[in-house]
């Protein structure tokens, strides 16, 4: 449904449906694990931007009474290879 949506000084990566459920997805990438795996990027100060940024759409676009779950996408790119894992419901 939307890419990049920014409220205020947030940014969401990716809205979408799933079914009756709007999905709010955080998408993380990296080159390789050495520093974890990108879903550790996730913080729990970025989590509650993100919850922020999803109240922000839900008023712009007077949607009330939506179920809603938070996504995180993580993906690796290691030895020419793609590794992409949905989290869902991931906070």
């Amino acid at each position: 449904m939307e890419r990049n949506y920014r409220f205020e000084r947030g940014e969401i990566d990716l809205i979408a449906r799933d079914g009756d459920e709007l999905v709010f997805i955080e998408v993380k990438a990296r080159r390789s694990e050495a520093f974890g795996p990108p879903e550790d990027a996730v913080t729990p100060q970025k989590e509650e931007q993100i919850r922020k940024v999803a109240e922000g759409y839900l008023f712009e676009r007077e949607i009330k009474e939506q179920s809603c779950r938070f996504d995180v996408v993580a993906v690796t790119f290691t030895r020419g290879e793609t590794e992409i894992r949905l989290i869902r419901n991931a906070f």
